[in-house]
């Protein structure tokens, strides 16, 4: 640690000392994918396979875990599974660290913009256990939540270990999440973009963030690709055979219901999610239990449906990841069918609201794919069976739902479009994507699956500081103090005794000095004088040169009120005289704190109110 301080103050405060920094995040977030990802498929493989005799199907760029000649699939022994699973994973959040139940994107949106970026060392590590556990036993949720919380969780350790500012923290925070994103996706663009937009709600993005969560996620996605067989190494998660255009303008308008019908599923996922979570901690039970009822619950209504569809292994994406069925919507929707693929998103959203709302450990990410994946599935076969002509491709709608769900209930447009272009090599799309992930960012304004996201940087407590600064740089000196306020000026022969019975006359605080010429040569306050009540017998002699301070500080009309606030903080004074600065020492008034304070605060209201209104 102390070689790379000594290259860092080197590199000072330039763009090489960020490229150094995220250069190792993107190594520590590229290793905590790795390993991330190899312990969830070994849970699989000696837990999963061993008992239930079931492996869920993965997408095609995903290396799949592969059963035994011999193995026999038992539901009921899979729901114990996952049961066990939701115990252990609970038991190690509950004694190690609790912060890490749930999807962990929300805590760390949390963590940037009210913990200055503050995250448990520990963390890292009880996240990739607990994780793996959940999702490895058949736990529905995704995989980029678990990462997210890895990869900022080892961004804040290095900067600590750095012992770096807290804005610092946070951007290294923030590259680590992207870079895991990218990383276990295979998608470095789209990790970097999601780890600056992610963090709020409307319109806005962390500038701050691009270039490190760029650098970082190359670097992670370049070490985790390595890991991967030869055959999937640079191969999207979805395969790359998708290959849709749009066929016609007409299309564009069965793409706007689309985004009607994805916009109220997610506002069902988001409400179910939430009203699950809170149902769950109502409980009067142990915390390290819930999540195993969750599990319990989720894997009974998965088999349930199971059976309901005659055993057909498809609709057991409801549980896992899900991606292997999102797969099959995604290439021959047709094979499953509307009532299947309609049933398939309410039961997905069932069983992820009762994994991860219970306290078990993943994401919602992939949950949000395979929902807007099969709804878009759905909605594109009801259309091309009403309009064989216009929809021909009914597989587009799924790729184009699978972005558009997520971009709404995660206020998150750009990051989604450019994710799923990586996960499914389709490009052809992006007329479509476009239109639905904007329609949908709109509708879902009034809820989002993240809580922890705020409206815009203005909003945040990571940015306070800067806004102040924005704001009061603004304004003027001239603009704030009142000239015509009238000031009592004390000549500087005036006695003690006089301004002894000037300040029981009025409630003046500061009372500037000047001399014959009426130029100001210097200030005293009433505790300055306060300092002589007790010695009478010089009220005659003293005379305003003995009290004043000659070190005057002062602001001009053109200073900006961004100084001004420097320098009443620098002696902590509640009024400042405005001198003109063209004729040094012609007194204008005085400028007070509470006005500074005023000021900006209308300012402030005043930015807020043009922010809601456009």
């Amino acid at each position: 640690m102390n070689t790379i301080r000594k290259y860092l103050e080197a590199f000072g405060q330039s763009s090489g000392r960020w490229i150094v920094l995220a250069t190792i995040v993107g190594v520590m977030a590229g290793l905590g994918a790795i390993v991330f990802d190899r312990l969830g498929r070994l849970v699989v493989r000696y837990v999963m396979v061993p008992l239930s005799g079931y492996a869920p199907m993965e997408a095609a760029g995903e290396e799949a875990v592969t059963l035994p000649p011999d193995s026999v699939f038992s539901p009921w022994m899979l729901v114990l599974v996952m049961t066990l699973g939701g115990l252990v994973s609970g038991m190690i959040v509950h004694f190690f660290a609790p912060e890490a139940e749930g999807s962990g994107a929300d805590a760390v949106i949390d963590a940037f913009h009210n913990k200055r970026g503050k995250i448990r060392a520990r963390i890292p590590w009880v996240k990739t256990i607990a994780s793996a556990i959940t999702l490895g036993t058949g736990g529905s949720g995704g995989r980029e939540g678990p990462i997210s919380q890895v990869g900022a969780g080892l961004g804040a350790l290095l900067a600590d270990r750095l012992n770096l500012s807290p804005r610092d923290r946070r951007i290294l925070m923030a590259a680590g999440m992207g870079a895991g994103v990218g990383a276990i996706f295979k998608a470095p663009l789209a990790g970097a973009v999601f780890a600056a937009e992610i963090l709020y709600s409307d319109a806005d993005m962390e500038a701050d963030v691009i270039v490190p969560s760029a650098t970082a996620s190359i670097v992670a996605y370049s070490l985790f690709t390595q890991s991967l067989p030869p055959e999937i190494r640079f191969l999207p998660l979805f395969g790359d055979t998708l290959h849709h255009t749009l066929t016609s303008p007409l299309e564009l308008l069965p793409y706007s219901l689309l985004a009607v019908a994805v916009t109220l599923v997610g506002l069902v996922y988001v409400k179910l999610f939430y009203q699950t979570r809170d149902g769950f901690r109502k409980l009067p039970l142990w915390p390290h239990v819930k999540p195993a009822i969750g599990a319990a619950l989720a894997g009974l209504v998965g088999i349930g449906l199971f059976r309901l569809l005659g055993n057909d292994a498809n609709v057991l994406g409801v549980l896992g990841t899900g991606y292997g069925t999102l797969q099959v919507a995604l290439t021959e929707a047709s094979q499953l069918g509307i009532p299947m693929l309609l049933l398939i998103v309410f039961v997905k959203i069932a069983t992820t609201a009762l994994t991860i709302g219970s306290g078990g450990s993943g994401g919602v990410f992939g949950p949000s794919m395979v929902i807007g994946g099969c709804l878009g599935a759905a909605i594109g076969l009801g259309f091309q069976s009403l309009f064989p002509s216009v929809v021909t491709q009914p597989e587009a709608y799924a790729v184009v739902g699978t972005a558009g769900f997520f971009a709404g209930v995660a206020r998150a447009p750009i990051s989604t479009i450019i994710m799923v272009r990586a996960l499914t090599g389709d490009f052809g799309l992006l007329v479509p994507t476009m239109l639905v992930t904007t329609l949908t960012f709109v509708m879902c304004s009034r809820w989002r699956l993240y809580h922890s996201q705020v409206p815009t940087r203005m909003d945040s407590k990571a940015h306070r500081g800067d806004f102040i600064i924005d704001v009061l740089e603004g304004l003027k000196v001239g603009d704030v103090f009142d000239p015509k306020r009238k000031v009592i000026l004390i000549p500087e022969a005036t006695t003690l005794d006089e301004i002894v019975h000037c300040l029981a006359d009025n409630q003046q605080h500061y009372f500037p000095v000047i001399d014959h010429q009426k130029r100001i040569v210097g200030i005293f306050s009433d505790d300055d004088v306060r300092t002589y009540l007790f010695n009478d017998s010089i009220w005659r002699l003293a005379v305003a040169a003995d009290v004043m301070t000659t070190k005057l500080v002062s602001v001009t009309p053109d200073d900006d009120l961004n100084t001004a606030l420097k320098r009443f903080t620098s002696l902590n004074l509640e009024e400042l005289p405005v001198i003109d600065a063209d004729e040094p020492g012609k007194f204008l008034g005085m400028l007070r704190r509470k006005e500074t304070i005023s000021a900006y605060n209308r300012r402030l209201m005043e930015h807020k109110q043009t922010a809601a209104e456009s």
